[in-house]
């Protein structure tokens, strides 16, 4: 049987230099698969017509913006999603996305291999092959950087003597990618921790000192889902790139950040994510008001590990599915509104309201009509401390003095 890769493809010198020599190191055919993820920039039907002038035998292009607010955005708004309290995992939710529709490819175009662009180093090639093995082990999976050692010159070389029909430009300092939950950026002069990012390292946000006024915004939430941005009906993609726009003119949503990379070493990475940021920021304050206290903590240590397991690709575990039921369930009383103001790269929570509310204005009030009874706190002190009280007696005593039997 003849080899069929298929390809995931962004347009880009790297995957499209990597049709013709997929094909000349299989012997067989590249069906090339793009999926638009809201990322902007070309037209991409543009991108489809490139893949077919580089050999590619099939060129797919995947409208998948909806899909991936709704199926992978959400999840990750409604479990707070931050990779080291930092991180809102602006590619690691896209991989396991661009994976289904590969998988999805090669079972309709006859698939024997799928492949991607990633190197030996990153987190990528484990979310795309962990995600390729539990959705279809039977593809073999090629990935050129890492298993022919392909490198961004050996790629130009190739496409000159190929004479290639793409522009072989080596001019950009860095590694880019991005869809409209967030960009991320490396390499270059960021990988000297001391360098500051410079100006063209961004493009989703605008430098926070600009003195723009500040902007306020009201986000609704229903069961955790934003529903609503200043009264308007939004989807969830609409509330995204509403808030991308609004948020990145105020610089909020950058980050810069040294990353343990799944595989062991440390890396610098520059995001913009001002939507993700923002969204996240205002779900986590409509959870203070609406999750009981134990179970609002229990879900932050269920929202770390969860964040955990999708950056280290187990989109698809058991574990993450799990993880998934239960803040499923947590997001029952997540109704009402935030309202918050965007300035100078910050965000300002000050405005809570929700039918679903477990704030009590009697009980929280120190004022006239206050119901709490502080007589009932003497003793629930008491027994609080009661434990640590006896640890620290037995500390300070050397121990306590055994009964007369010895007990």
């Amino acid at each position: 049987m003849n080899a069929r890769v298929v390809l995931a493809y962004s347009g880009g010198l790297d995957t499209s230099v990597a049709i013709p020599y997929l094909a000349k190191m299989t012997g067989g055919d590249v069906v090339a698969v793009s999926l638009d993820l809201g990322q902007g920039g070309e037209d991409m039907e543009s991108v489809r017509q490139r893949a077919l002038d580089c050999g590619a035998v099939e060129s797919i292009v995947i409208d998948a913006k909806d899909e991936f607010a709704d199926e992978y955005c959400l999840p990750t708004i409604q479990a707070n999603g931050m990779y080291m309290k930092q991180y809102p995992l602006v590619s690691a939710i896209s991989r396991p996305l661009i994976t289904k529709h590969l998988v999805q490819a090669a079972q309709e175009f006859g698939g024997t291999h799928v492949s991607h662009g990633c190197t030996g180093k990153g987190n990528d090639q484990v979310r795309f092959e962990v995600s390729f093995r539990a959705l279809d082990p039977s593809l073999d999976i090629i990935a050129p950087a890492r298993d022919y050692a392909w490198t961004r010159d050996k790629a130009i070389a190739f496409a000159e003597e190929i004479k290639l029909p793409i522009e072989q430009s080596a001019s950009s300092p860095f590694s880019i990618d991005q869809n409209v939950w967030g960009r991320a950026v490396e390499t270059g002069y960021l990988e000297d921790l001391w360098n500051a990012p410079t100006k063209d390292a961004y493009a989703y946000t605008e430098e926070p000192g600009l003195g723009n006024a500040p902007d306020e915004v009201v986000i609704s939430f229903e069961k955790g889902k934003p529903v609503a941005i200043d009264g308007k009906q939004v989807t969830v993609l609409q509330a995204i790139e509403e808030l991308n726009r609004r948020a990145g003119a105020q610089g909020v949503g950058r980050l810069d950040m040294v990353e343990d990379r799944l595989v062991g070493i440390k890396s610098r990475e520059i995001y913009e994510a001002p939507g993700a940021i923002t969204l996240i920021r205002a779900h986590e304050a409509l959870e203070d008001v609406t999750l009981e206290r134990e179970l609002a903590r229990y879900k932050r240590l269920t929202d770390a590990r969860w964040s955990e397991e999708v950056y280290d690709g187990l989109w698809y575990s058991p574990l993450k599915r799990s993880l998934d039921a239960f803040i499923a369930e947590s997001q029952e009383h997540v109704t009402g509104d935030i309202r918050l103001v965007l300035h100078a790269g910050q965000i300002i929570v000050n405005g809570r309201r929700s039918p679903q509310s477990l704030y009590d204005f009697s009980l929280a009030t120190y004022d006239t009509g206050d119901a709490f009874d502080q007589t009932a706190a003497k003793g629930f002190v008491q027994l609080h401390g009661l434990s640590t009280q006896i640890a620290n007696k037995r500390d300070r005593d050397g121990g306590f003095p055994t009964s007369a039997n010895g007990q």
